[in-house]
């Protein structure tokens, strides 16, 4: 028995004031989807999403949970207490289905606080109770007594058969988790007998497999609890509560190997994944599995009791699954001789009980430090009601002095409004102040490093041209005259020969060099004109066929560092054109216009994704943009593979 663990049912009894159908019909849940879809934005819609929400809880818990969430958030939106405290309460019985017990105990609470709120004594009794159920989940069984019979106590007055059902059914679990056995039997029976009563199935289904877990727990009454087991299988067929019918034939199914009828253990274990089949809880297949791996132990098949075993801890999601799947692997692995691995899987299966006692302890820290900050909550309310109590007891004597004091605070709240908007717009004015002077400081830096970086150029290009070019234009006349004087042979005269063709070509590379560095036709002529001979330079080399075009600039007289930043710019983009763009021809066109400067420059290359451009890092783009930003301009690149680019670019000048 302690080998495959059984499954408890859990319920909460806030469900005895809506429908009774747990697990409805398809065709139920449909009429209410129906229903849903044409009912106003009103109380109705509230019942209807809760409704709707049982019908999924014991076989779809997060369907559930996604019905009764709507369920608050509509009841929250129209202030309709009564519906907002309903659905807090059945989504934390769905978030107990699904073991999220934190979160049942922050759900109970809040259902708990608005049966407070709406002073319902007959909800408020439901809501400790079901407190007492979520404590005890948490394995705070002191809290989990405490609520219980608090919750018990008010409800037992009430005289209703269905809340004495309920109030035995949770009294039974509790006992047994307990280890109170005796006690939790006669509590279970109680609870069966009056669900016979009521004639209602789904109290009945869920009363009979808790009272299974207690008579198991008892050798003498394994054949009871057989017994109970086998109707609630019934029941649950009946009302389509596969969950609940899957839970049932594993626990017969751990019966069967306490008794050692290994046979129907199997049986057992193969219908309760059949059944699992509809929900896909992989704890109840890993369960499965572990009762088919204890079948071919029995058989002495040690290759499949180790392949059901090893799927057994794969499906595990708890550490005590996973704790229960390496028993059977160590005595799988003792039993065909594999000491070894039987060590290796006694010694993994003792880490993870320790890890268990240690989670244990830490959710009983969880829990204790949940129910100290609920009591905590409970203190200030009532501490709050003791003040309000106070206040409506003086309140007659002090009207003239209250609305003094109500005129005193509107007067300063202005005060206090005016001042705040006048501060704001303090910050506001400093801050743009800020980001101008950054802004500005920013662009005199551009400016600085932009003058020095033309200042340079055009040193260089004049050191290259007056400086390098002579001395190599001299060496040229030193090397004519040398000629005229030297005898040579055919060789070496061919060979001087060359040499003077190459200090040629150096002597019209260095010009060029220093021409790109500082265009003497932009200095003395303007940018049209330095423009036009850079484009011809170009058209000349062969690499790209240029169409210079120019408007407006007849006579205009533009500052010299506006003119070297445009011509930069048109010099950078014909030379990515030319790198990148695999052009035949482009268009350079230049117009002025009043205070308007713009430049086009297009080509029919092949084009690219403009998106690329937020993460380039080329020094080449980075120049034309901080150029661009350095003359407050505005770039606009239109672009895409297969059809050409153009860049257009406006100055304001």
């Amino acid at each position: 028995m302690a080998i495959l663990i059984m499954r408890t049912v859990y319920i909460f009894i806030v469900a005895l004031f809506i429908y009774s159908g747990i697990n409805a019909q398809p065709e139920k849940r449909d009429s209410l989807q129906k229903l849903i879809s044409v009912e106003k934005v009103d109380s109705a819609r509230v019942n209807l999403y809760i409704l709707l929400g049982e019908c999924f809880e014991y076989n779809i818990p997060d369907s559930a949970k996604y019905y009764y969430r709507k369920a608050i958030v509509l009841g929250t939106q129209i202030r309709y207490l009564y519906g907002m405290m309903r659905g807090n309460g059945y989504y934390a019985n769905a978030c107990m289905v699904k073991n999220e017990n934190d979160s049942a105990l922050i759900y109970t609470n809040k259902s708990l606080d608005l049966s407070r709120q709406m002073k319902d004594t007959v909800n408020i009794g439901i809501g400790l109770f079901n407190l007492g159920s979520a404590y005890r989940n948490l394995s705070d069984l002191e809290s989990a007594v405490k609520y219980s019979l608090e919750g018990a106590n008010i409800l037992e007055g009430i005289g209703k058969i269905a809340i004495a059902a309920q109030l035995n059914n949770g009294l039974q679990i509790l006992y047994n988790a307990m280890g109170q056995y005796a006690k939790a039997i006669d509590f279970g029976e109680k609870a069966v007998r009056q669900s016979r009563e009521l004639n209602n199935d789904d109290f009945l289904m869920i009363a009979l497999s808790n009272l299974s877990l207690s008579y198991a727990q008892i050798d003498s009454l394994l054949g009871k609890a057989k017994d109970v087991l086998n109707e609630a299988i019934r029941l649950s067929a009946k009302t389509e509560n596969v969950g609940l019918q899957a839970s049932a034939y594993l626990n017969l199914a751990a019966i069967a190997i306490v008794e050692e009828q290994f046979e129907l253990a199997s049986q057992y274990a193969r219908k309760a994944m059949k059944a699992n089949e509809q929900i896909g809880s992989s704890e109840t297949h890993s369960k499965a599995l572990r009762a088919l791996a204890i079948y071919y132990l029995h058989k002495r098949d040690y290759v499949k009791a180790r392949s059901f075993s090893d799927s057994s801890y794969r499906l595990a999601e708890t550490t005590a699954e996973q704790a229960g799947s390496l028993q059977i692997q160590t005595i799988i692995a003792f039993a065909s001789g594999d000491l070894i691995g039987g060590q290796r899987s006694y010694r993994a299966s003792e880490k993870l009980r320790d890890q268990l006692t240690n989670e244990t302890i830490v959710e009983k820290e969880a829990g204790l430090r949940i129910r100290y900050e609920t009591e905590k909550k409970e203190l200030q309310i009532s501490s709050l009601e003791s003040d309000k109590k106070v206040q409506q007891l003086t309140i007659g004597r002090k009207n003239t002095l209250n609305y003094l004091l109500i005129g005193g605070a509107a007067a300063l709240l202005v005060i206090l409004i005016l001042t705040y908007r006048t501060y704001s717009q303090k910050q506001k004015l400093q801050q743009q102040r800020i980001y101008e002077l950054e802004t500005e400081k920013k662009l005199e830096a551009t400016e600085a490093v932009l003058k020095g970086e033309e200042q340079e150029r055009t040193r260089l290009a004049k050191d290259l041209h007056d400086g390098l070019g002579g001395m190599l234009s001299g060496i040229k006349y030193s090397l004519n005259t040398m000629k005229g004087n030297l005898i040579l042979t055919p060789d070496n005269a061919q060979a001087f020969e060359r040499s003077m063709d190459m200090l040629d070509s150096s002597i019209k590379e260095m010009r060029r060099v220093a021409h790109n560095m500082m265009p003497e036709a932009l200095v003395k002529f303007g940018l049209d004109t330095a423009l036009k001979d850079f484009c011809n330079d170009i058209n000349q080399s062969g690499a790209l066929k240029i169409n210079y075009q120019s408007f407006g600039l007849g006579g205009a007289e533009l500052d010299q560092t506006v003119s070297i930043t445009i011509y930069r710019i048109i010099q950078e983009l014909i030379n990515n054109t030319i790198k990148h763009a695999a052009a035949t021809s482009a268009i350079v066109q230049l117009t002025k216009n009043d205070d308007q400067l713009s430049v086009t420059v297009e080509d029919n290359g092949k084009g690219f994704d403009t998106v690329i451009l937020t993460a380039a890092r080329g020094i080449g783009w980075s120049n034309v943009q901080n150029r661009v930003e350095f003359l407050k301009g505005k770039l606009d690149v239109i672009s895409s593979p297969g059809s050409g680019t153009s860049i257009h670019i406006e100055f304001g000048i």
